[in-house]
């Protein structure tokens, strides 16, 4: 809602973009403040405001005001954004794919390209070189990079995931040019994941950071080695479990697996489909003929 009002600001009439604007200033005072309140914050009248609401496509201030808290409220502090303390099963399915939807939807239209084209000629001509590529996240983050590692090892190319915080600075000391690190972090404020990607950068190994922009991690993304794919989203990572941020960095690794593989030589696929035949093989079913 709050990315619409933004959009549409260029086409509406200069007193109606001042209320837009006080809108996105503090969306959840706009919300609870009277029709007086917002008029007079916004230096316009107050058919103005209604007006406003009726150009962004509601039926009025009421049917607006119900609509922006149903986008702005803190939903369950630790549990999830976009659920309330009372909502039955139904309620909790809707709320939570549609977040997630809305947060994929929104990433697709915001994901730079010129940056995943980096990582993917950077992975790309690792594999073929039989270079190392390693994948380091912790907690949350190290399960995305446990899913990577499982998804790139398929391929043929030496990789491995790493945790543990010790560990990965041993691995980091390893790297060598030519090598890649793909470094996975929510919040980029984590302290194991910033060292582990100093010692890569130092050793000339290619640093791929899935992390929010702004972050602390996101913000050595300086030299030509190393690669920043930004992952911003509305979860509050001091006050919610990972989940929408969760399923961008699980997006992000199928993304670039799908386009290294397609750079890979061309003998990758027969091995592929061994593979899935091997895999037939061990299952207890098989399929009706």
């Amino acid at each position: 809602m709050l990315d619409r009002i933004r959009a549409s600001i260029p086409a509406l009439p200069p007193a109606e973009q001042r209320v837009a604007k006080l809108v996105l200033a503090d969306p959840r005072s706009f919300a609870s403040l009277p029709v007086s309140e917002l008029a007079e914050r916004s230096h316009v009248s107050k058919p103005t405001v209604v007006r406003f609401c009726r150009s962004v496509g509601y039926d009025g201030l009421a049917d607006f005001k119900l609509k922006l808290a149903g986008n702005v409220n803190e939903g369950v502090p630790f549990v999830h954004r976009s659920v309330d303390e009372d909502d039955k099963p139904a309620d909790v399915i809707v709320k939570v794919i549609d977040n997630a939807v809305s947060a994929l939807l929104k990433y697709r239209n915001d994901a730079a390209s010129h940056a995943f084209e980096r990582a993917i000629v950077a992975l790309a001509a690792a594999g073929k070189a039989g270079r190392r590529i390693e994948f380091y996240g912790v907690g949350n983050s190290g399960i995305v990079a446990q899913d990577a590692q499982h998804k790139f090892f398929r391929l043929g190319v030496n990789t491995a995931a790493v945790s543990d915080g010790h560990v990965q600075v041993m691995s980091a000391t390893m790297l060598q040019p030519g090598d890649c690190a793909v470094i996975i972090s929510n919040s980029g404020r984590s302290r194991d994941l910033l060292d582990a990607a100093d010692i890569a950068r130092r050793k000339g190994a290619t640093t791929i950071l899935i992390t929010a922009s702004g972050s602390p991690l996101a913000q050595t993304a300086q030299g030509s080695n190393q690669i920043l794919l930004a992952c911003d989203h509305p979860e509050d990572y001091d006050r919610y479990s990972p989940m929408v941020s969760r399923l961008l960095h699980l997006i992000v690794i199928d993304i670039l697996t799908t386009a290294v593989a397609l750079r890979l030589p061309g003998e990758l696929r027969p091995m592929l489909q061994e593979i899935k035949r091997n895999l037939r093989a061990k299952r207890y079913t098989q399929p009706p003929a």
